[in-house]
């Protein structure tokens, strides 16, 4: 690696956050943010928006972190967009802004899709609005049996088409689900979410974020640069033809293969031992 591309990268153990909370485990190899604003169930403010989504771009250069936890304080997710801070103000502003504000929070989601790592949610008690579509950006989401999920954007006069909603709800649950969901904006509950795939897993509040700390370390102590190129053809397939997508996959797969991990696993395998994977 060039002095160059190694200047680009930085380890993120030990980042500072303002408006969430911001740690890694031992290695720095699994981030865990945490919105914490518990008082109001951990809504989102302008500030916390950009700075999530400043967050995420970042991690393409991260050299530590192979996976991430995204969370709320204190038995809830988010209860979305702050009425106060965000709403209110929305009300007042003339297009220009407004637009500069979808921009700005559609650019979250972007980054949350586009960082290399993997991104769980571990979602517990109230997650709605923009938090609601926070978990749905997310790789993987957790939840407890007391999750309540609720796209409500028309309950508040907005169309359901929030954020990449109507294009990435229906992908996860199906068309019918999620039409009912963001037009009713009624609240999914667990047991729903866990039958319709938005859940991977259901878990006792008290285990839920060690669980999926747990799901974390376990991707990233995989082949994590494997791990990074699923989840861009994850995400490039979506718009791609048949064709396209097995010529996209043969690709992503012969560049793998080309990786000394690779050789570990078949060595590690020969040698009926556990492989160590580098990332390289």
């Amino acid at each position: 690696m060039t002095n160059a591309m190694q200047d680009k990268k930085r380890p993120f153990k030990g980042h500072r956050a303002t408006h969430f909370r911001f740690e890694t485990d031992e290695d720095g190899r699994v981030a865990t943010i945490t919105l914490d604003r518990p008082q109001k169930k951990n809504p989102l403010t302008f500030d916390s928006y950009e700075e999530l989504g400043d967050l995420f771009r970042a991690l393409h250069r991260a050299s530590d972190v192979r996976a991430v936890v995204l969370t709320g304080a204190e038995n809830n997710f988010s209860s979305g967009g702050d009425v106060f801070d965000i709403i209110e103000p929305l009300t007042t502003m003339q297009m220009p802004d407004l637009l500069a504000f979808t921009r700005m929070t559609g650019d979250l989601v972007r980054q949350i899709r586009a960082c290399p790592q993997p991104v769980i949610a571990a979602v517990d008690g109230i997650c709605a609005g923009a938090g609601a579509i926070l978990a749905m950006a997310a790789d993987c989401r957790l939840a407890t049996p007391e999750a309540k999920t609720a796209f409500l954007f028309t309950r508040v006069g907005l169309a359901g088409a929030d954020m990449g909603a109507c294009g990435m709800l229906p992908r996860i649950i199906g068309q019918g689900r999620a039409a009912e969901l963001l037009f009713t904006g009624r609240a999914m509950t667990a047991a729903e979410g866990y039958a319709w795939g938005f859940y991977n897993t259901l878990h006792d509040r008290g285990a839920l974020l060690g669980e999926a700390q747990r799901f974390a370390r376990n991707l990233a102590d995989g082949p994590w640069f494997a791990h990074s190129m699923t989840k861009k053809m994850l995400e490039q397939e979506w718009s791609m033809g048949l064709e396209e997508i097995i010529e996209s996959e043969s690709q992503a797969q012969a560049i793998c293969m080309a990786t000394g991990d690779f050789r570990r696993a078949f060595e590690a395998f020969a040698a009926k031992a556990k492989p160590v994977f580098e990332g390289n």
